[in-house]
């Protein structure tokens, strides 16, 4: 899976183009190109701050799968007073000063339509991370 800068979602890799990436969205299922200049990040690259060390953002989210039961999450657009409250409760030794709530929203965001996509697998292959590479050097 792969998280485009500037689009909302999540993608997946379907092919090189001549000048970037073809991508399916998660969301919807509608193809794009996204070009060699978008910031094209591999989930298995992102990872949340806790207090003593990265934890793989894959992780976080098997932290929320057992945390809901495997049901959806918290509203990303919910209040942020209830995503910090929903956050700490999933992941208490999150840092503070450097996880935002538009990092939280994201992370339930992602969470939601992967469980809504019936991928509960969370754990996330190095070759996964090929495309984002391929992407890269598109540029």
């Amino acid at each position: 899976m792969l998280a485009i800068s500037g689009q909302p979602g999540l993608y997946r890799y379907i092919a090189r183009s001549s000048n970037g990436v073809i991508v399916e969205s998660l969301a919807d299922g509608k193809r794009m190109n996204a070009s060699g200049t978008s910031k094209i990040s591999a989930l298995a690259e992102i990872a949340i701050y806790t207090e003593s060390e990265e934890m793989p953002l894959w992780q976080v989210f098997e932290k929320i799968y057992a945390y809901t039961q495997g049901k959806p999450a918290v509203d990303p657009k919910a209040d942020a007073a209830v995503l910090k409250k929903t956050f700490a409760e999933v992941l208490p030794d999150y840092d503070r000063e450097r996880v935002h709530v538009s990092d939280m929203k994201k992370v339930f965001a992602w969470y939601n339509l992967l469980v809504g996509a019936g991928m509960t697998d969370f754990r996330i292959e190095k070759e996964e991370q090929q495309p984002a590479e391929e992407a890269e050097k598109a540029e």
